[in-house]
Order: structure tokens, then sequence, then C-alpha cells
């Protein structure tokens, strides 16, 4: 019964149907690595720090994180995503990487980039992992958590050290000389084509 389904479908599409969806698969396909490429995901893969400037508005945030004490030992991920295991790292990093997308491409994101309440929690989550020695044993604070201090049994880290790491930021525009002093990743667009655009 099985065999006869599939010599059924197999005779279904004509030659001519069958070349079409072979070459929109191909388009698909060609069209989506093309994307990837373009967009860099595969440095998303890594912890490379310089990967967060693929997208130029955070270039003031790389630069501020480069010339801090966290940038001796910190990258964007030891902060920005979750530590509990490989899936969740990568689940939450491909989900706050889409929303980062979205705004970005809709214009909507913000003059001062803000964490949102997720990210915010991770990042306190990542404070307290790495501090831990420190605010369970002498200043005794690593206790409190980021939904305490929401529910103001507590304060967050950053309402003290607002400043660590990123510096003082009031806007996108507060630090004109970022993009000069950031290692911003190379045009994806191919010599010869830009030689074609110049001479036009």
């Amino acid at each position: 019964m099985k065999i006869r389904q599939i010599i059924s479908i197999k005779d279904a599409f004509t030659y001519r149907q069958k070349v079409a969806i072979l070459v929109i698969a191909g388009v698909v396909v060609g069209l989506g690595g093309l994307s990837a490429y373009l967009l860099r995901m595969h440095t998303y893969l890594a912890d490379d720090p310089s990967a967060c400037v693929n997208c130029h508005i955070m270039t003031p945030y790389y630069n501020t994180w480069a010339h801090s004490s966290h940038a001796r030992n910190a990258t964007c991920n030891d902060c920005h995503v979750p530590h509990q295991n490989i899936f969740m790292k990568y689940f939450f990093k491909g989900k706050d990487g889409m929303n980062h997308v979205t705004k970005f491409v809709t214009h909507a994101e913000r003059q001062t980039i803000r964490a949102e309440e997720a990210s915010a929690e991770v990042i306190m989550d990542n404070c307290i992992r790495c501090h831990q020695q420190l605010n369970t044993e002498f200043v005794r604070t690593g206790r409190i958590n980021y939904m305490m201090a929401q529910r103001g049994e507590g304060k967050a880290c950053w309402d003290c050290h607002r400043d660590v790491p990123h510096k003082k930021m009031n806007s996108l525009s507060s630090t004109p000389d970022a993009a000069s002093q950031t290692p911003l990743p190379e045009s994806p667009t191919p010599q010869w084509l830009q030689n074609m655009m110049n001479h036009k």
C-alpha cells in the first residue's frame, strides 16, 4: 500500500513541476544562505564580543565595555545570556537577538537602550554568579535576586553600579567617536562589486 502511495505521489508531478519546485527550493536555500552570510550569523555562535557590533547601534556599548574593568575578565555573553545549560544559553541568545533585529528593522529602538525584564533578570543573576563570594561573604547582598528587587525587597545591582561596565550613556549619540575605536566588521560586499558601484 505504501509503495503504491509513493508511486502515485511521484507520478502526480510533471517534469516541469519538478523542475519548478527544485528551482524555487534552490532560490529559497540560496537567499537564506546569503542572508545568513550577510548578517554574519556564524559569529553569534561564539563568545567574541566583536560579534555584537555587527549591529552598529551596539558600537557605543561595545566601546564603553572595552574601556571598562569588565573587559579584562568578562565577555558580553558572560553577562547577557543565562549559564544554566547550553540550550538555555542559545535559546535566550536567539530570542534576544531576534528582538534586537525586529526593533532595528522597524526603527523601534530607543536612543538609550535599556534591558527588558527578561534580560535584566539574566544580567542580575550573572552579577551574582560572578561575584558570589563578594556578595555572600563580604557585603551579603547576593541573597537578593532580581524579582525580589522588583518587589522592593532590596536593590538591583545597577541601582548602585549604574555605570558598570558601560559607563554613563545618555543616548546613542553620547559616544560620537565610538565607531573609530571599535572593530567594525568588514563589508560583506565583494571588492569587484564595490568597484562597480564606485564607478557609476
